[in-house]
């Protein structure tokens, strides 16, 4: 299944609940894709990959502070379920759907 196209996120946090709007663009086993959410703004995309169903990739956030993001999700149809490796904070709970 692609992960083609664009998914309505939301990442379980210390802060609570962050939903936000994630698009990917496919492109053989490599993908460029950019999360948006109110609170982190945007966030491209780095070394994006994908294994069969599964996408890994990481992101910099930098508001409201700095984290590194370590991303790993599996599609599943129209869904998507994985984690976010986010430094001190742990790993937290990614889900998303298609739009």
């Amino acid at each position: 299944m692609s992960a083609d196209g664009d998914w309505a996120v939301s990442v379980a946090t210390p802060m609570g609940e962050q939903k936000g709007s994630f698009t990917v663009a496919v492109n053989g086993e490599r993908f460029d894709g950019i999360l948006e959410n109110p609170l982190m703004g945007e966030l491209p995309t780095l070394d994006g990959r994908i294994d069969g169903d599964v996408l890994t990739w990481r992101m910099e956030m930098t508001r409201p502070m700095a984290v590194s993001l370590d991303c790993s999700a599996t599609v599943d149809g129209d869904s998507l379920t994985g984690t976010v490796k986010a430094g001190l904070f742990g790993t937290l709970k990614l889900s998303g759907t298609r739009m």
